[in-house]
């Protein structure tokens, strides 16, 4: 029963497209997490490259000043003792400085310090050389080489700070990408999550909607197949096979009823005419104790008729709708208890109904069954002798009607599956005959196909209260006008 379209490619189960999806999701992420880890690396490795570099050629900078006060302190400690040993120290440290120059001269190529300091390295080179009298007039020559010293070192500084400056402006851009990166990766993860989720959901949904449409009893429109994990295919699959077999056991059920009408309502009517015919005294006068039986028969012969009926009804309602017309409801309400007449006289109830005009659009032969099954349903269950009431009452744009009687009142654990079909409470019907079960779910049915609810309420004065809720409606939004259904139960009504 697969398509050609759900043939196409597809994950082979359902754990495979999760599987997919979960890599599918994070590979974005794992991208995002490398070039952040790359990055971070870049700047770790510069950082620390950097922060050796700045200690190295600080600590140059510094020891070039502590090498010109010594070459300062050597000359003149030799001018004031003569001793050739200071002048030996005296060019060690010259030498020393000069190879620190030299390196320090990488790290400022163009800085004229260190050009002037070079330049005045030869001079300081040449005092060794010197009588006593020309080194100490050259002394003068350290003030300079010492101003010198300390502006290279505060360019030094300048240089630090300046390829700090220049790792930060990086950092600054390499967080500015990390963000782009991170919020276009993240869109990517998110995109790909909510495209997996439809992959996932869709057919869920379009399984969701096939079997509200197959509880629903109504007709399946023309759909499109389920595409997705293989699992929820083959699921698909299945609820074809169970809506035709579920459309075979409607057909069947409808044959059953018709077929029944037939079969019960054909002798039950033979049964009635004779009955009739007993009466009249066509086959000769009938003795009292006689017509009291064939009272009974006829009565049990009604109730037989009417269960009938009700099964009937159930059945049509299921798929019936509604015209919707301006009626009296305080006539629809008499016109039921017309019918009701004998058997509320044989009960001895008092009946207390709202008088009309009471104005309404509605359905009326939905509401006259919703009617008759209510005071069907009081007969049967309510007291000896007792009270029935009808009432209604317009509040807003809804009608509220209810139905009461005096008896026994209907237990809790009876309540919430009263309108079942079938489901007989704890309360057992008074009469010959035994109830089908299916009166109050068909008022019910009556009620839902209008838009209104019935619900069993409780009444301070009454032991059962039934409370029926229509909604106003507005000629231009009726329901369409299909209703054979409740025709022939109009018809068997009359």
């Amino acid at each position: 029963m697969t398509t050609a379209v759900s043939r196409r490619w597809r994950p082979r189960s359902l754990l495979q497209l999760v599987l997919l999806a979960f890599l599918m999701v994070m590979l974005p992420l794992a991208v995002l997490m490398l070039q952040a880890g790359q990055a971070l690396s870049e700047l770790s490795r510069l950082a620390d490259q950097s922060a050796r570099q700045a200690v190295e050629e600080t600590r140059r900078a510094r020891t070039l000043g502590a090498l010109a006060l010594e070459l300062e302190r050597s000359a003149r400690q030799y001018a004031v003792v003569e001793q050739e040993s200071l002048l030996d120290i005296y060019d060690e440290r010259l030498a020393e400085f000069r190879r620190l120059l030299a390196r320090q001269s990488e790290l400022l190529p163009d800085d004229p310090n260190v050009k002037a300091l070079s330049s005045e390295l030869d001079k300081l080179a040449e005092l060794p050389g010197l009588s006593l009298e020309e080194f100490e007039s050259r002394l003068t020559d350290f003030l300079s080489f010492a101003e010198h010293t300390e502006a290279m070192r505060h360019a030094t500084n300048r240089r630090i700070d300046d390829r700090l400056d220049v790792i930060r402006t990086r950092a600054e851009d390499v967080q500015r990408r990390l963000w782009w990166q991170t919020a276009a990766l993240v869109s990517a993860s998110l995109i790909l999550m909510l495209l997996f989720t439809r992959l996932i959901i869709r057919p869920v949904h379009q399984l969701e909607r096939r079997i509200l449409g197959i509880g629903s009893g109504g007709q399946e429109a023309r759909r499109a197949p389920v595409q997705g994990p293989a699992e929820l295919v083959s699921l698909d699959e299945r609820l074809d096979w169970l809506s035709s077999r579920l459309e075979e056991l409607e057909e069947q059920k409808q044959q059953f009823l018709r077929h029944m009408s037939h079969e019960l309502k054909t002798p039950l009517a033979s049964v009635r005419e004779g009955s009739s015919l007993l009466a009249d005294g066509v086959a000769g006068e009938l003795s009292e104790h006689q017509r009291e039986i064939l009272e009974l028969i006829d009565a049990s012969g009604s109730e037989l008729q009417q269960l009938i009926e009700q099964l009937l009804d159930y059945n049509l309602l299921q798929h019936s709708r509604l015209e919707a017309e301006r009626l009296d409801l305080a006539t629809v309400a008499k016109e039921v208890l017309a019918k009701h007449r004998l058997a509320l006289q044989q009960k001895e109830m008092r009946v207390d109904c709202f008088d009309g005009p009471l104005a309404w659009r509605a359905d009326r032969t939905a509401t006259a069954r919703i009617l008759d099954n209510l005071i069907s349903n009081a007969i049967a269950y309510g007291e000896d002798a007792g009270r029935l009431e009808i009432g209604a009452r317009v509040e807003h744009d809804r009608l509220v009607l209810e139905v009461a009687n005096s008896g026994e009142p209907i237990p809790e654990e009876d309540r919430p599956r009263l309108f079942e079909a079938f489901y007989q409470g704890r309360i057992r019907r008074k009469g010959a005959l035994k109830g089908s079960g299916i009166g109050l779910s068909v008022a019910a049915d009556c009620a839902r196909l209008q838009d209104g609810t019935l619900e069993l309420v409780d009444d301070p004065r009454l032991a059962v209260c039934f409370r029926l809720t229509l909604p106003r409606r507005a000629p231009a939004i009726e329901h369409d006008v299909s209703t054979p259904a409740l025709q022939g139960v109009q018809e068997r009504n009359d």
